[in-house]
């Protein structure tokens, strides 16, 4: 019975990060078999969280649900909580001797999305990716290969730069209409606005410049990233393999210039498959 119940929830994961995050999805079924299920309760966990708000509009009860994902991560014992993805996760931190420590800074991270505060500079905006993205590829090399793991700390810090500055920037819609603003104020101000004004769709040009500014910070994050990538051993690429993606998605919203403060930009199932192949077979050598 254990065996079909863990089956169950295995498929209730992976729709869920199937549903929530394809990006994601699609790279953790180039993982070896034995890993997938742990890479898409991660992913899956990190979907929860990320979404609190869109599910639950006030700040409080936000809170209180990200207390509740503390509270499960830090229980000791094997009990079940009836929730997949929550069991699916401590069955993962278990298995793979995760430190909790990095979920709980992951939990405190997402406390900034349900407000509608000012990011206030570039390095509190790298603070939050670090704690969100970034943690969430080194626990996933973790979970690959926790030999080689730890040596490439510093390339998941700049590879969850770029990619979560560049989900920011396909969110952009999204957070302008809800009030918030995750452009750092001090970029901002360099292009010459404020996180208010740029919330309140004020002066397009002055916004564009501000959205140039970010999508130049995500570039200078991922060619750092790129640097250093031809060194990841196969064993660590399906962690990383998300940011085969990231700059098209840049290049895209680069040529959108201003409709992409109103609209998402995409990639077709196809680029997207493309892309996620060819660096799956060959990582990020040089061509």
């Amino acid at each position: 019975m254990a065996a079909a119940s863990n089956i169950v929830t295995g498929d209730i994961v992976m729709d869920a990060v199937r549903a929530a995050d394809h990006d994601r999805y699609l790279s953790a079924l180039y993982a070896p078999a034995d890993k997938r299920d742990a890479l898409l309760a991660l992913y899956a966990f990190n979907a929860e969280v990320a979404s609190v708000r869109d599910r639950i509009h006030e700040p409080l009860p936000g809170e209180v649900r990200l207390q509740w994902w503390r509270d499960v991560i830090s229980a000791e014992g094997d009990a079940e909580t009836g929730h997949p993805s929550a069991d699916a996760l401590r069955a993962t931190i278990a298995a793979n001797h995760l430190p909790k420590t990095a979920f709980e800074n992951m939990l405190e991270a997402r406390i900034f999305d349900l407000y509608d505060d000012p990011m206030p500079s570039r390095t509190d905006l790298e603070g939050y990716c670090g704690e969100t993205a970034s943690a969430l590829i080194q626990l996933a090399a973790m979970v690959l290969d926790p030999v080689a793991a730890p040596a490439f700390a510093e390339l998941a810090g700049r590879a969850g730069c770029a990619q979560a500055i560049t989900g920011l920037l396909l969110l952009l819609p999204l957070h302008r209409r809800r009030g918030q603003c995750f452009v750092p104020s001090d970029i901002l101000a360099a292009a010459g606005t404020t996180s208010e004004a740029f919330v309140n769709g004020e002066d397009g040009a002055v916004a564009e410049r501000a959205v140039a500014a970010m999508i130049a910070l995500a570039r200078e994050h991922l060619n750092a990233f790129e640097k250093g990538a031809p060194a990841l051993p196969v064993s660590l690429r399906p962690a990383f393999l998300p940011l085969a993606l990231t700059r098209a998605y840049l290049d895209k919203m680069e040529k959108a210039g201003s409709s992409a403060l109103g609209r998402t930009v995409a990639l077709s199932t196809l680029r997207r498959h493309w892309l996620l192949l060819r660096h799956a077979m060959r990582g990020w050598a040089p061509l």
